[in-house]
């Protein structure tokens, strides 16, 4: 009798699961008093905190492209130069590369994100707070004050406009736009991580217009960049005011777009409930796409949160997310690390839920950027590296030109090769041929004429780097350099000519894949100890707790050591983290949780990395979910305690789980592979494999009940049978025939449908 209560009360939660719970909402009894903490709401190019600043209820507003884009000053000189680094390196003369290359970064506000401005209201005779709410289901806001006045705000999914609506107001209705301070005393400066005072930047102070129930605001920036703000209201009844805001820029020439006015305008005679409805509509058909439910509710809450944030940021047609995306620091300063885009992890790991959570349609907004972005990337590579081929910098503005800082990373030679990662997982997840031709293949093509051309042979005939970094080793000194190949370089260059190799012969390619091949064979093996553990170079072992696992790559996220390779890579894997573990956390971030549950995901080890993925969100974010980087439990988890908000970490959190429910990257569907031996009763729905399947499956009392595969594309894959005895209980456009011992193959037609079920 118990197991049918079990499994009834389950069945009603699996066939839910798809139903946004509430339970996974934000709530609050007082709004935050400050930015970090804020409610965000957001839809890839328009962004909006909601938080209270003294007696005011404050939206802080935002866009993604707006940039100063000004040239990092003193970076480009005759120094900037591979081959002069390369010298520096070797005549053990580094301090002038630190000056003139490293230097300009920390020393220059710009390029930079900026802030859009704020939008006010006196609430002082409101009465306290009772009430915030954040509404995943719709990404609606809900505020309410002791004297009965509620207001409700989305920023629509769909079109570049934020909405506000206010009931049961008292008084006069009078907002305020707020712009940021660009005038003034310069007190903070020469702050990367905090940020600089915007008065830095040197603007002269926008203009602001007042006409009824209407504000607007234009700002110039650096050399004819500008942007503006428009804010209109109406009057719905004696109580009830609608109102619209949106941000618009311009760039020099560029051609010009619709203004924030006119959008404004042509907006506010609608309806605050039409436009709600289509923006419901978008975000029914985000949270359709995939779903989970586990018995860890810090975990599932988490994980939705993330997804949340993801629907926010995430548009095909959309700059992709930088450090903060369209929440730049309200603080009167430039944003952590200039809101710039990092490519030494940053912009990678925000985009890693994407594939397996099934959201390759936003995922695309990444690539689109770097398609659009390849002119410039050209150029950089031939400057810098004086090399054909593709180099993409580690440290990019909005249109991917290079920003300096320590040049081991943001200048590093294999930035494009974690990119290209990105581009194979795009083809593996989609099986989109028409992508494989005109996208992934180029730019794998690319970026493996620029490695064949910028590496040598050393003495052994293996294929090396001149010089060689691991991010963020040693920092920005001398000896953050190696000249020997550290296994960060390696494998990203091994993945390079592997996957490169494997999409020629995708494409018919017999030479080019014959060519990518042999130069793959031409790289030695990975630097390992005597116990089998990851060295950062042949000649560092891992001896200092940081928070880059670097070294690790080769793991994950490039599966190029897979725990289904047998007894030598699981000593390896589980050799490796052992000893991450041993040294410790002192200095460790937030991301370093997560990464590191994607690792022990990776080795099958659930509770491992549930317990890091615990870790994360208990202890390094803020409470709206925003990634803090330092530990704010002061627990002895890191010693960074510092609180700059980046994204990265929270979208590696969301990988984690993924990955503990399906994996898909050894070449077989393997269902729930690393879950702790507590999770009796889980599930998940669509979450993607590799081959463009979509997968289901249910967990109940302790045994896998129910697995039902969707073929996208004409396919085969291999499942691993987690189940010892099944039954097809139906089979639409599936060949099914047993595998090697554990396991079936599959050969889908596209729209296939295949369910089996415990027996």
């Amino acid at each position: 009798m118990k197991r049918i209560i079990a499994v009834a009360t389950f069945i009603v939660l699996y066939n839910s699961v798809f139903a946004q719970s509430d339970r996974h909402d934000l709530y609050f009894d007082k709004l935050a008093t400050q930015w970090d903490e804020a409610v965000p709401l957001g839809n890839g190019i328009l962004g909006a905190l909601v938080w209270q600043k003294a007696d005011h209820l404050r939206f802080s507003l935002d866009r993604a492209d707006l940039w100063d884009m000004r040239p990092m000053k003193g970076l480009h000189r005759k120094e900037f130069s591979y081959q002069w680094v390369i010298d520096q390196v070797n005549k053990k003369d580094y301090k002038p590369v630190q000056q003139l290359l490293d230097g300009p970064y920390d020393q220059e506000p710009a390029p930079s994100k900026i802030p859009g401005g704020a939008l006010e209201l006196n609430t002082k005779d409101w009465g306290a707070v009772t009430s915030v709410h954040l509404s995943l289901k719709n990404a609606l806001c809900e505020v309410i004050w002791a004297n009965g006045t509620k207001m409700e705000t989305f920023v629509a999914a769909n079109k570049p406009v934020g909405w506000f609506k206010f009931q049961n107001l008292k008084g006069e209705f009078n907002p305020q736009l707020i712009a940021p301070k660009y005038q003034g005393q310069v007190k903070i400066s020469g702050d990367p991580v905090g940020g600089d005072d915007l008065s830095r930047l040197g603007y002269q102070q926008g203009t602001m217009k007042r006409n009824g129930n209407s504000v607007n605001y234009h700002q110039e920036g650096w050399n004819g960049f500008s942007y503006d703000i428009a804010v209109q209201w109406k009057k719905i009844d004696k109580t009830t005011i609608e109102g619209v805001w949106s941000i618009s820029s311009q760039y020099p020439e560029q051609k010009p777009v619709k203004k924030a006015i006119e959008i404004v305008q042509q907006t506010v005679p609608g309806s605050f409930d039409t436009d709600l409805s289509r923006h419901t509509t978008w975000w029914a058909d985000f949270w359709g796409k995939s779903a989970l439910h586990v018995p860890d509710g810090l975990l599932e809450k988490q994980w939705y949160l993330e997804q949340y944030k993801f629907g926010s940021l995430a548009r095909p047609d959309a700059p992709p997310i930088s450090l903060q995306g369209v929440w730049t620091a309200d603080n009167g300063r430039l944003p952590p690390w200039k809101g710039d885009f990092h490519h030494d992890l940053n912009t990678q790991l925000s985009y890693w839920p994407a594939y397996s959570g099934n959201h390759l349609d936003l995922a695309m907004g990444y690539i689109n950027h770097l398609e659009q972005n390849k002119a410039n990337y050209k150029r950089y590579t031939k400057l810098y590296f004086n090399s054909n081929g593709l180099a993409v910098p580690g440290v990019t503005t909005l249109d991917g030109t290079e920003m300096g800082g320590w040049i081991q990373y943001a200048l590093s030679p294999t930035v494009s090769s974690w990119l290209a990662q990105h581009y194979y997982l795009q083809w593996r997840y989609s099986m989109d041929r028409t992508f494989l031709k005109n996208k992934a293949y180029p730019w794998l093509q690319q970026t493996a004429v620029f490695l064949e051309n910028i590496s040598v042979k050393d003495d052994k005939g293996h294929r090396k780097l001149k010089i060689s970094s691991s991010p963020e080793i040693n920092d920005n000194d001398l000896s953050a350099w190696f000249l020997q190949n550290t296994n960060y370089d390696l494998a990203l260059m091994k993945s390079t000519f592997k996957i490169a190799a494997e999409l020629a012969g995708e494409l018919g390619l017999k030479k080019e894949a014959a060519h990518w091949a042999k130069i793959f064979a031409e790289f030695d093996d990975y630097a390992l100890t005597a116990k089998d553990e990851l060295m950062f170079s042949p000649t560092m072992a891992y001896n200092q707790s940081h928070r880059h696992f670097s070294h690790m790559m080769a793991i994950h996220p490039l599966g190029l050591i897979k725990w289904e390779d047998g007894p030598r890579a699981q000593s390896i894997i589980k050799n490796s983290i052992g000893l991450l573990d041993s040294i410790g956390p002192d200095y460790w971030c937030g991301y370093s949780y997560a990464w590191l549950a994607n690792m022990k995901a990776r080795a099958k080890d659930g509770s491992g990395a549930a317990k890091d993925l615990q870790i994360f969100a208990r202890a390094f974010c803020s409470i709206n979910s925003f990634h803090l980087n330092g530990d704010q439990t002061k627990s002895g988890l890191s010693k960074f305690h510092y609180r700059p908000f980046t994204l990265e970490g929270n979208f590696a959190f969301a990988a984690g789980l993924q990955e503990m429910l399906l994996q898909s990257y050894a070449g077989f569907i393997d269902i729930m592979p690393a879950v702790p031996e507590d999770w009796k009763n889980l599930s998940f729905e669509n979450l993607r494999a590799e081959g463009a399947f979509l997968i289901s499956a249910n967990k109940v009392d302790g045994k896998i009940a129910e697995v039902k595969i969707i073929s996208e594309k004409r396919n085969t894959t291999s499942l691993k049978l987690p189940f010892k005895t099944y039954t097809i209980t139906s089979n639409k456009g599936f060949m099914v025939t047993n595998g090697p011992d554990g396991f079936l193959k599959l050969s889908g037609e596209p729209g296939g449908i295949l369910i089996l079920k415990i027996k």
